[in-house]
């Protein structure tokens, strides 16, 4: 191809194929779109459920009586599938997320810390510093 002509990629030229990947799903792993749809399915009331007891066994959150004029930070259920690597489906996964769009600085919350690490990040950072130089 010469200098400065330009490239043109299959969405440009309008060729759309489908990815093998997903090709055997069927109609039955949807993603809901509401929590009633969801409470439907047994897969996905299983999801929520396991996602429920994960969050109350970590002691994620204490209930308080609410006080008076108190802002009250909402929360959704988030759906999605999870797939192996030959594409099919591995398991359904609902995550109970809160809506902190709604937090103002100072109001709602002073400081927010969410550690998360891999033990590969830990074992890597800690080899690093044993190691000679």
């Amino acid at each position: 191809m010469p200098l400065g002509h330009p490239m043109i990629t299959c969405g440009k030229a309008g060729i759309v194929r489908s990815n093998p990947r997903y090709a055997n799903l069927s109609s039955a792993n949807d993603v809901p779109t509401s929590v009633r749809a969801a409470l439907c399915d047994p897969a996905w009331f299983q999801a929520m459920h396991d996602e429920y007891s994960a969050l109350q066994a970590n002691g994620t959150w204490e209930l308080v009586p609410r006080p008076c004029g108190a802002h009250v930070i909402t929360g959704e259920w988030i759906f999605k599938n999870k797939f192996h690597e030959d594409g099919s489906l591995e398991r359904c996964k609902a995550r109970w997320v809160v809506r902190d769009f709604s937090q103002c600085l100072g109001l709602n919350f002073d400081q927010t810390f969410s550690p998360v690490v891999k033990l590969a990040t830990i074992c890597t950072v800690l080899h690093l510093a044993v190691a000679p130089n």
